[in-house]
């Protein structure tokens, strides 16, 4: 690529104090729609199909259940309202690390972004990678070994995609958005209208149950990633803190929705003991109703939905990494802006190199695997503690801002975000303890890359500070 083709900013320039995107910089060419799109398609990726049997296990029976369900969409919509007064707080590029570096200092924001390349984003990807890998060798008959490479090939194709530009990649991210909310809603409504629960299935659970936190800690998994709207707040047409609350909003309630009506014809299909019993409802629930033929489909949704969830992982952390290396000379290659592809095209790369090291670690050697876990379980037990206390920071911000008067007031006015910023630090507080008990030693590796960021970030403050 010629250097005519690519811009970036003068070393030592500050994102949190960026000007509105200039020529061969990020433009502001998504539609509500579109940013819709983006945060349904990360959300809505392969836990909705796991999680069910794992929540039902952990309550008491299905109203319970579908509580847990409603009550996760609530905490998140509290959470959605948080992001949309920061976004108006802190007009600008680069989302979370935006708002905290404001906030709670460089050092802070330095290590988030270093957090999010290393663990945080490149787990999600990876994890959902080898869910890809998964179902793929399953609807092809495939060998074992084959998922590795399943999963390779979707990180590399799709961050390809994206590199190629925004239109490429947003149109992707439509399309398998789009595919997978009909394939749900497809579910919901085959399984309510078509479904034949057992008679004892919904009225009197005979298994003991778990602890309704339990219960919690797979539900907002399962809601996890809406926050990653805040990365496409800079790209949106229009008002920005009015149009990233409509994204947030109608984003969350599309997402419970959904949810609720798939756990619904679950429920209808299968009665709340078959759920308990199963840990692939959907497809159980589709070959209850369509023989063979509806379980393979079910596999094929899942597939499509891990593409949508790694599309959408991968098209918004390299825009945090973008914003980094603006601010940092020594990363300065990842703060470059491709004006003919229209996209962070070193930052989507370096993403890509660190996904790729994650998805090939746990083949590395069996004694890896048996440490540290599989591929799915090792990704996700890697990235849950970290993600949830940078969370809980982001939650802060909204007191800092406040306390320090300098925060814009947004759409929601003056109390609102405080409160909903309030419960959202409670509930990453919970999730923090949570991840801490039940990840083990992978959630130790993930901790110890994040410590690993301290000496670079002093490295190059020194740097920058010369």
């Amino acid at each position: 690529m010629e250097s005519s083709d690519i811009e970036r900013r003068p070393a030592g320039a500050d994102t949190a104090n960026a000007s509105p995107p200039q020529s061969g910089r990020p433009a502001r060419h998504l539609s509500i729609f579109d940013a819709v799109c983006v945060v349904v398609g990360i959300v809505v990726a392969t836990g909705i199909f796991k999680s069910p049997q794992l929540v039902a296990a952990n309550t008491a029976g299905p109203w319970s259940m579908l509580g847990a369900w409603a009550f996760g969409g609530f905490l998140c919509f509290c959470g959605a309202l948080t992001y949309a007064d920061l976004a108006a707080a802190c007009p600008g590029f680069g989302g979370e690390y935006l708002y905290l570096s404001r906030s709670l200092g460089r050092g802070v924001g330095f290590l988030f972004v270093w957090a999010r390349m290393t663990v945080i984003q490149t787990g999600a990807i990876a994890a959902l990678a080898y869910v890809f890998g998964v179902y793929m060798v399953r609807l092809t008959g495939g060998q074992a070994h084959e998922v590795t490479y399943w999963a390779l090939a979707s990180v590399v194709v799709l961050t390809t995609l994206n590199a190629i530009g925004l239109h490429v990649g947003k149109f992707m991210q439509n399309v398998l958005t789009a595919a997978k909310v009909a394939g749900l809603v497809a579910i919901a409504v085959l399984g309510l209208t078509l479904g034949e629960a057992p008679t004892s299935g919904g009225a009197s659970p005979t298994g003991s149950a778990g602890p309704f936190g339990l219960a919690m800690v797979f539900v907002l998994y399962t809601y996890g990633g809406w926050n990653e709207a805040a990365y496409v707040a800079a790209e949106l047409r229009g008002r920005r803190g009015r149009n990233m609350l409509w994204v947030l909003v109608v984003g969350i309630v599309l997402i419970t929705l959904l949810y609720l009506g798939v756990n619904v014809a679950y429920l209808s299909t299968l009665g709340f003991e078959g759920i308990r019993a199963s840990d692939v409802a959907a497809a159980e629930a589709m070959a209850a109703v369509f023989g063979p033929s509806g379980a393979a489909a079910v596999s094929v949704l899942v597939a499509v939905a891990a593409l949508g969830a790694i599309d959408g992982c991968i098209f918004t952390g390299a825009r945090a990494i973008h914003a980094w290396g603006n601010d940092y000379p020594a990363f300065g290659l990842l703060g470059r802006w491709s004006r003919r592809l229209g996209s962070p095209v070193a930052a989507l790369v370096a993403q890509e190199v660190i996904a790729v090291v994650l998805v090939l670690l746990p083949a590395l050697s069996e004694t890896l695997r048996t440490s540290l876990g599989g591929g799915f379980e090792l990704a996700v037990a890697y990235t849950a503690p970290v993600f949830w206390a940078f969370l809980l920071l982001t939650g802060v911000c909204v007191f800092v801002l406040r306390l320090r008067r300098r925060a814009t007031i947004g759409p929601l006015g003056r109390w609102v975000p405080m409160v909903t910023a309030a419960i959202l630090c409670a509930t990453c507080g919970y999730m923090i303890y949570s991840s801490i008990a039940y990840a083990r030693k992978a959630a130790l590796l993930g901790v110890g890359v994040l410590a690993a960021g301290v000496p670079v970030y002093l490295l190059v403050r020194s740097r920058r500070e010369t």
